[in-house]
């Protein structure tokens, strides 16, 4: 498993993470299986978010409630969660922020958080709301570090007006056949052709720049929860041909390879999975580190049907 040091922190991070947003339903041996099939295969990362679950924190009181972590065992492991969406609308008010953080850790079970970040961005954010709750949440050493999620370069921007903690992370949707914060950038300047427009002010530059790293969330997914492309002979026969090529190359899963297909990129992403199968965990951690070739990435990019001017 390759792990990715965080820049401007001491976290060192596996660069597969597994999701926990639909563990609400299972029962306790099954997420000491999964969390066990996730440490086995390298993964030392978990990522949750107050809204995961039927209720407020659900997935969290099932992670905490069924692991007893030693505290060797957490501070091997780097916990995450995201706050600021709530029903009907989006809250990065003081008060919200340093409020539901709190109730994570009570319902995780733990006294930190290694990483908080803000879900979905709130147009309302006044920034030095989130800066005091920040400072608050790490003097009482409660958050170690922060970042966002789904946030452009300009909303970035605008917070850092006024928190003064770095911003190590932005949690992003990207798959190979959902990746316009990279096929934008690939056919830049091409008049009349949709994939040409940019869409998220050059996040992907803009992350690499500023050290910040990317997390893929929806690896597999052929767009916004529409399904997997993998196994999608229909709509990708090209695609799977090829995932299936090289996944014969490389001895592992197409699971193996769409994995490798992001942590290949010199960003150094993460790839976040959603699974609760243990068996898809380890067939998605066997990306983690394959040498695909250049010539094998642009193969995959333009089987998924990107265009390469």
């Amino acid at each position: 498993m390759k792990t990715i040091a965080f820049p401007q922190t001491e976290l060192r991070a596996s660069n597969v993470v597994l999701g926990l947003m639909r563990i609400a339903g299972l029962e306790d041996e099954d997420i000491r299986t999964l969390y066990g099939s996730a440490r086995d295969a390298g993964i030392n990362t978990f990522d949750h978010a107050d809204i995961y679950g039927p209720t407020r924190h659900a997935c969290e009181e099932r992670f905490g409630g069924a692991l007893t972590l030693s505290p060797a065992e957490r501070e091997s492991i780097v916990i995450q969660s995201k706050v600021g969406i709530r029903p009907g609308f989006f809250d990065f008010s003081k008060e919200h922020i340093v409020r539901t953080a709190e109730e994570s850790l009570a319902a995780l079970g733990t006294d930190y958080l290694d990483v908080l970040l803000l879900h979905r961005p709130d147009t309302l954010v006044e920034p030095e709301e989130v800066a005091a709750a920040f400072d608050e949440l790490h003097a009482a050493g409660k958050v170690v570090n922060f970042g966002v999620s789904n946030h452009t370069p300009g909303q970035i921007e605008l917070l850092k007006t006024a928190v003064r903690r770095p911003l190590v992370a932005n949690q992003v949707q990207l798959s190979i056949t959902h990746c316009p914060l990279i096929a934008s950038g690939i056919a830049a300047n091409m008049g009349g052709l949709d994939q040409s427009i940019d869409r998220d002010h050059g996040l992907l530059d803009y992350a690499r720049l500023h050290g910040i790293t990317l997390q893929a969330w929806s690896p597999f997914q052929k767009g916004f929860f529409d399904g997997v492309f993998i196994g999608d002979r229909d709509n990708y026969p090209e695609l799977n041909l090829v995932l299936d090529e090289l996944a014969a190359k490389y001895g592992v899963t197409p699971t193996g390879i769409a994995v490798a297909w992001i942590t290949r990129h010199p960003a150094n992403m993460q790839v976040v999975l959603g699974t609760t199968n243990p068996a898809r965990v380890a067939q998605s951690a066997a990306g983690s580190d394959l040498p695909l070739t250049r010539e094998e990435w642009y193969r995959l990019f333009r089987a998924a049907g990107h265009t390469l001017p």
